[in-house]
């Protein structure tokens, strides 16, 4: 990192981004450098991390969780292999004026929840840094700086409605200004994705199934989101690694069913799970399902969806 100036003044820039869901998610198989391509169509919605961005004088990254407590035993690595210590790190490197930076991450998106909060994390950290160096980066060259660190965390940036092809990261916004409505519902643990798709592959494997290589989306499913159509949507959503959550997770199968069982119009785990995404018709009808499954002790939340990617939210001199 450079030098700082002999007269150190700190500042604070905050940024939030969302968290998302895969309305649908197409895995092809495993590939021979490890990897699966995936035809995805991401929503993000209204559950955001945070990040506040302060430089400092010590040339160093340093990470904390401020709401720490709230997730008590699961592993968030406050290091190196953080994301947004990684995000932090890329921009050090391509800024002309860096400093030492503090990032305390305020987490609202469930830890290993196939909602993308890791990347939302990364996404705040890219554009505050930007905005803390001043380094002018355009969003397109933050999206590129964004590849590299995942597929999740261009689309964190971007936000809305988007079309990811290949390994994820290859995005193509979609016009959708209709709302959707969604209860999400959390676990007390995690699934690593990882493991998800490799029990995917197991479970192909032993069904001497033959996939083919996804190349786009089902138009229906998009033909839906811009109208606003619930109903439509309930019957194209779909998810490859679902039935590899349940394998690893068999309770998501029982959550599945009480969220429908209780006026859920659809329901599906998100991503690599375990949050679960169920669909409803209006915001009301989402706030009350959550409360129903709140009443079930699940931890249920009612969302909304496409939001803005990530936004610096205020920037403070100290």
């Amino acid at each position: 990192m450079n030098a700082v100036r002999e007269r150190f003044a700190a500042r604070t820039v905050r940024v939030k981004a969302p968290g998302k869901v895969n309305v649908s998610l197409d895995v092809g198989p495993l590939r021979p450098d490890g990897y699966h391509s995936v035809a995805s169509v991401y929503l993000a919605v209204s559950l955001y991390e945070e990040v506040a961005a302060t430089s400092t004088d010590t040339g160093e990254i340093t990470v904390s969780i401020s709401n720490a407590s709230t997730f008590d035993g699961l592993d968030i690595p406050l290091d190196y292999r953080n994301l947004a210590y990684k995000a932090a790190a890329i921009m050090a490197d391509v800024s002309e004026h860096s400093t030492g930076v503090h990032l305390e991450i305020t987490k609202r998106v469930p830890v290993a929840g196939g909602m993308g909060g890791g990347s939302a994390d990364a996404a705040a950290t890219l554009l505050a840094c930007d905005a803390l160096w001043n380094s002018g980066l355009s969003r397109d060259e933050l999206a590129h700086l964004a590849a590299e660190l995942g597929a999740d965390v261009p689309f964190a940036l971007l936000g809305g409605t988007a079309v990811g092809l290949g390994l994820g990261d290859d995005l193509s916004p979609a016009l959708v200004k209709a709302q959707t409505d969604w209860v999400l519902v959390t676990a007390d643990f995690g699934l690593p994705t990882p493991e998800v798709y490799r029990a995917l592959d197991r479970l192909r494997v032993a069904e001497g199934a033959v996939i083919e290589e996804p190349i786009a989306v089902d138009p229906m499913i998009l033909q839906a989101l811009r109208g606003g159509d619930a109903d439509a949507l309930s019957r194209v959503l779909i998810n490859d690694l679902q039935r590899a959550s349940i394998e690893l997770a068999p309770g998501l199968r029982d959550t599945l069913g009480l969220g429908e069982s209780l006026g859920a119009i659809a329901g599906i785990v998100s991503g690599s799970g375990p949050t679960v995404a169920f669909l409803a018709h209006n915001p009301a009808a989402a706030e009350g399902l959550a409360k129903d499954l709140r009443h079930h002790s699940f931890d249920a939340m009612a969302v909304h969806g496409p939001v803005h990617g990530a936004r610096i939210i205020s920037d403070t001199l100290l």
